[in-house]
């Protein structure tokens, strides 16, 4: 798969009523070719539910938010300690993030949880991105969706728990890997 064509096709995809971040954002879109061209090598792949309203809906990349990239705009909390916790397990580069929906279910400032049909429309996507690599859910809908590991979502007061979880996923993991699908 090439980081180009597979955000071409994800900008050109409805995924049911979600709004598509990437559909008019050139930004948005060379931002996650970058991101994905990055960390065409993670083994480890981290899976939220979807684009959050401060996070990759402004930002384009999953579980980051603008102010994480420029130092200005709106920040999101959950971005903020996923980040945090991967830096301080020391695998920031070592993980890539994404989202069982990577477009955002709501409208501009609410979060709604992904319906089947966009669950199911965002699918091919997923896959992609996690074939060859080991997956760790991010909450109970990309554990239901993948039918991968599950540790706490870090939102409303889930962040201790959050780390707990990926020490945890981490060390049943060990030195074990998957072999890698790359992009280039």
């Amino acid at each position: 798969m090439e980081p180009l064509e597979f955000v071409e096709r994800l900008a050109e995809t409805q995924i049911g009523e979600t709004y598509n971040q990437y559909a008019e954002s050139k930004l948005l879109q060379q931002r996650l070719r970058a991101y994905l061209c990055a960390r065409s090598d993670c083994e480890l792949v981290l899976v939220g539910e979807a684009a959050g309203y401060r996070g990759a809906r402004v930002s384009g990349i999953p579980f980051t938010s603008e102010r994480q990239l420029t130092g200005s705009g709106p920040a999101e909390a959950t971005a903020t300690i996923v980040h945090r916790v991967l830096a301080k397990l020391g695998v920031s580069d070592e993980v890539l993030l994404w989202n069982v929906v990577p477009t955002h279910p709501g409208s501009e400032t609410p979060n709604r949880r992904p319906t089947r049909a966009e669950i199911q429309a965002a699918s091919p996507f997923l896959h992609e991105l996690t074939r060859g690599r080991i997956a760790i859910a991010v909450g109970r809908l990309g554990a239901e969706v993948l039918g991968a590991p599950y540790v706490r979502h870090p939102s409303h007061g889930g962040a201790a728990a959050f780390e707990a979880g990926l020490r945890r996923a981490f060390a049943t993991i060990g030195r074990r890997r998957a072999p890698v699908r790359r992009f280039l």
